[in-house]
């Protein structure tokens, strides 16, 4: 049991510091480029031509119903036979941010689309352009709606970001399996590393109460005011 404890503190440094460098910033860069993507997808699906809704919609179809853990491996260790070779970090991030911004698209799609008809008529009738409204009416009312499914997804994003371990990516469970290689001691570091994402999703989803509880807030306050 002293050996355990004694292996958990000594590893503890590599793996937060691995954590800090590749899992945080990994999660944070994939995530805002991912909903940049989503949003981008979401609005063509309601609002653009048909042929590029379609191209959208094929886009959207091929990462859902793919594993991430494929698409990783076809951008790393695929793309290579066309010609095309990408370092471990930027690989990630192109298939954490597609993933992403897949699954994000129909979010947004679904909270711009449970906006009231009358929102836009209201917006048109005062003298508001198509972007006006979207940025200043629609916007605004569908990110309040969005907030829980998107924290979710960021949520589960930190736990996924595990996966890039197997594109050599070092964040914090490759710098896990790295010092098992040497000590071991499978069974206590994989449980160390356990407990980390535990506790940074422990930490964001109490986050993620605080701010729906904000916005509850705000809302109800601009229903009492309308």
């Amino acid at each position: 049991m002293l050996h355990w404890l004694t292996l958990m503190a000594d590893s503890l440094p590599s793996l937060l510091w691995a954590a800090l460098v590749f899992t945080v910033p990994l999660t944070l860069a994939s995530f805002a480029l991912g909903l940049v993507v989503g949003l981008a997808a979401a609005v063509v699906r309601l609002f653009g031509p048909a042929p590029l809704a379609a191209i959208v919609r094929f886009y959207v179809w091929i990462i859902r119903g793919t594993p991430l853990l494929v698409q990783l491996f076809l951008i790393f260790y695929g793309l290579p036979s066309a010609g095309i070779v990408l370092d471990a970090f930027p690989a990630a991030l192109i298939g954490f941010t597609l993933n992403v911004g897949a699954y994000t698209s129909e979010i947004i799609r679904a909270v711009i689309g449970s906006v009231p008809k009358g929102q836009w008529e209201a917006a048109y009738s005062i003298g508001m352009s198509w972007s006006q409204a979207m940025r200043r009416t629609i916007l605004p009312q569908a990110a309040r709606v969005a907030v829980p499914p998107l924290s979710n997804s960021f949520i589960s994003l930190v736990k996924d970001t595990s996966l890039a371990a197997a594109i050599t990516v070092p964040e914090l469970f490759q710098a896990a399996q790295r010092i098992v290689a040497t000590s071991y001691e499978p069974l206590i570091l994989y449980v160390e590393a356990a407990l980390i994402y535990l506790a940074l999703s422990s930490v964001l989803s109490a986050l993620q109460v605080r701010l729906e509880k904000r916005l509850n807030q705000y809302g109800g306050f601009l229903e009492a005011k309308s």
